[in-house]
């Protein structure tokens, strides 16, 4: 593991209690982080905070909520002080059917998630990071979000959806030495896999010239760059790590 420096820094990683989340958290905490694991299921996140260990603190929210996200803020904020790093990764697949197919509640929840999360978050945490003059964000999109995965349509959507926003937003806060960045990972085996048919499992792979999924460290690797002061210059950016299914 290369050292990355994050020492005296305070981050939230959304859907932080497993897959990218837990890793990306884990790395952080190698890094000198403190951590705010906001997830859903906070049985999971306090499980997954004590495995872990100090300095690392579940707070139960639906990213989706903005009320919710309020007060996940706020309760951060009183036990930390500030937040330096804001990870959105908090996302889910969505059941594959061809667009045709595919219920306008199934959509609108998988974007309601995937994208209206992101932004609810960035809404609620960007003053902060405006009064510091500092911040970094990392938006978790998806290889699907660059190339459209067929029979999920409502999964590319959102993706794409996200890094737009990261592109609008990294251009916003240039100012501000606030880095808003997206990585585009090809499918990892998570728990977002039990939500897939095998069919779209075998897609997935064989998109990847690698001939394997991603690691989950490999992701967290690339993040926690990303959000150290390292990243000084690069914002609105999209990078790549998807084994070389996207060469551009």
């Amino acid at each position: 593991m290369n050292s990355i420096d994050l020492n005296g820094r305070c981050a939230v990683v959304t859907g932080g209690a497993q897959g990218f989340g837990r890793a990306i958290t884990e790395r952080f905490v190698a890094s000198g982080a403190r951590v705010a694991i906001w997830d859903h299921d906070i049985a999971f996140a306090e499980r997954t905070a004590k495995e872990i260990g100090d300095p690392v603190t579940a707070v139960e929210v639906d990213v989706s909520d903005v009320a919710a996200v309020e007060a996940a803020r706020d309760a951060t904020m009183k036990a930390f002080g500030k937040i330096d790093i804001l990870v959105n990764n908090a996302g889910i697949a969505g059941i594959n059917k061809p667009v045709w197919e595919t219920d306008l509640a199934e959509w609108r929840k998988v974007l309601r998630i995937n994208l209206d999360g992101p932004f609810i978050c960035c809404k609620a945490i960007v003053p902060l990071m405006i009064g510091h003059k500092y911040g970094r964000i990392i938006n978790i999109a998806s290889i699907a979000g660059k190339e459209g995965n067929p029979n999920a349509a409502h999964y590319s959507a959102s993706k794409a959806g996200l890094i737009a926003l990261t592109k609008s937003l990294g251009k916003e806060l240039a100012a501000y030495d606030i880095a808003v960045n997206a990585v585009t990972p090809a499918a990892a085996k998570t728990a977002i896999f039990e939500q897939m048919t095998q069919q779209q499992i075998d897609f997935m792979l064989s998109k990847i010239p690698k001939g394997r999924f991603v690691l989950v460290e490999e992701l967290a690797a690339m993040v926690a760059w990303l959000a150290s002061e390292d990243c000084a210059f690069s914002t609105g950016a999209v990078f790549d790590i998807s084994g070389g299914r996207a060469t551009y």
